[in-house]
């Protein structure tokens, strides 16, 4: 993935027409084309259909091409071929690199949008213009962007998987389990906790898998596998809906390709 971030908050110099606009709406994504074509769109093609691209947050550059954060109204008028797409619903077909640059976007925006104020008197923030941070003018509190950790684990007993149902999830999917980490906790820490809330089993030979930030809205989830040790399954009714152990010949709905739970599934289902 060619994707470097710049050191500054600030553009670097003027606009050009081929730099790139992660434009939202709330939570959806000004993108061009059709559904099966959708592009994000240029600094040149946002200013031809008469799209303003004032108070930008820059974002770093994609190859040579920079790329530009910026919000618009909740509900702007669709505009030729641009229209507004929900990330979560085009997360499937986006490129990878152009997904990551979207939920770096919306992350920033909500961050800058949330922190207009200071959380410790109360004063007016503004934008710093060394790095993504915003500094209270009364008292001098800078604030960054919020992350919030979650672990997210693939559980194997033999050659099946444990895999719940959430309240929030579509109809009929099903996922590996995840929770936030809590303060003074580490990573361990917060699978075997996890997993016993939800699932009350105990797990071993946890393996670190990978990690992925997850805009929704400022998650970085870090993966493990691991494996059932003991106890006798049953869901914690606050958290899941439902939850089994799964061969791959008799798997349920799975997450989006996108997303690092469905990353996990696809190495289980390949030998992992």
């Amino acid at each position: 993935m060619d994707f470097t971030f710049h050191p500054s908050a600030e553009p670097p110099g003027e606009f050009q027409d081929c730099d790139l606009v992660f434009g939202f709406a709330g939570a959806r994504l000004l993108l061009r084309g059709s559904d099966e074509t959708l592009a994000v769109p240029s600094v040149a093609e946002i200013r031809r259909l008469g799209l303003s691209v004032d108070d930008p947050l820059y974002l770093g550059r994609l190859g040579e091409r920079h790329c530009y954060a910026l919000s618009y109204p909740e509900s702007p008028d669709s505009v030729a071929d641009i229209s507004l797409h929900p990330l979560r619903a085009v997360a499937a077909s986006m490129a990878e690199d152009l997904f990551v640059v979207a939920g770096r976007a919306l992350q920033v925006l909500h961050w800058d949008k949330t922190h207009r104020y200071c959380g410790q008197c109360g004063g007016v923030t503004e934008r710093s213009l060394q790095e993504h941070a915003r500094n209270c003018a009364s008292c001098n509190l800078l604030q960054f962007p919020r992350l919030s950790p979650a672990v997210i684990v693939l559980v194997k007993r033999g050659h099946e998987v444990l895999l719940g149902r959430g309240p929030h999830h579509p109809p009929g999917m099903h996922s590996i389990l995840a929770g936030f980490v809590e303060p003074g906790e580490s990573l361990e820490q917060a699978v075997h906790r996890e997993i016993w809330e939800e699932a009350r089993i105990h797990v071993a030979n946890l393996r670190y898998f990978g990690s992925q930030p997850w805009p929704f809205p400022h998650s970085l989830m870090v993966g493990f596998t691991a494996d059932y040790a003991s106890g006798e399954l049953q869901r914690n009714p606050a958290e899941l809906e439902h939850i089994d152990w799964y061969t791959k010949d008799n798997l349920p709905t799975l997450p989006m390709k996108a997303s690092i739970a469905r990353k996990l599934i696809d190495a289980f289902l390949h030998g992992l």
